[in-house]
């Protein structure tokens, strides 16, 4: 029986059908959840795919976590203990709704960046697109602290492109299973939408992977 994902879709979101394509490569039935719905099926992971909800207005993620679905999103966690994942704005929802430590803010170039970056992933070296303006996490001494303590960080850059502390480019709280991340995995999960990868690897896959093997155990 194949693993159920939603996918919230906010007005502004543009990566729902690679997202979409990627998680059904990976062994999920995929089916989108409108930013309007209060009421979630029975769902094994909750994606928040990337792009600009609400056109980024005061500052990415900031309207988007005030949506309907993303209230119902607390108490579906808490209840159903479903894996919930983030990518690049939809990690920056996660941290404006406080599901994630930490915040993202204007890269410190103050310049839009687009292009691959190579990363390590669970002490493994691979390459992901990143796309992104406000992409550099920030994090207070303290909370810092704790989330390295808790060995939340499971993605960090290698050429730290935005300024990011600690070259966080992605966290995992594994108590609650939720994982956020900057860079784009849905984007190297198919050999059309990575034509000048390295040896044509699909590094996204291993993100994707990871996580239905975390929602098996």
């Amino acid at each position: 029986m194949k693993l159920k994902a939603g996918i919230i879709v906010f007005l502004g979101t543009n990566c729902e059908r690679d997202t979409k394509t990627a998680l059904e490569k990976s062994g999920f039935k995929a089916d989108y959840i409108f930013h309007t719905e209060t009421k979630f099926k029975n769902y094994d992971l909750i994606v928040l795919p990337g792009g600009f909800s609400f056109g980024d207005y005061v500052r990415a993620g900031r309207l988007a976590k005030l949506s309907p679905a993303v209230f119902a999103l607390k108490d579906y966690i808490k209840n159903h203990k479903c894996f919930t994942l983030g990518i690049c704005n939809g990690f920056q929802i996660l941290t404006e709704a406080r599901f994630l430590p930490g915040a993202l803010i204007e890269n410190k170039n103050t310049k839009f960046i687009s292009r691959d970056e190579k990363l390590i992933f669970n002490n493994e070296k691979i390459t992901l697109p990143v796309a992104h303006k406000e992409g550099c996490f920030y994090a207070d001494s303290n909370t810092l602290k704790i989330i390295e303590e808790k060995n939340m960080v499971f993605l960090r850059y290698q050429n730290n492109p935005n300024g990011s502390i600690n070259d966080i480019a992605g966290l995992y709280d594994r108590e609650n299973k939720i994982m956020g991340l900057m860079p784009h995995p849905e984007r190297a999960a198919l050999k059309e939408c990575a034509p000048n990868s390295p040896n044509n690897a699909l590094d996204g896959l291993k993100i994707f992977n990871f996580i239905k093997e975390e929602i098996l155990k």
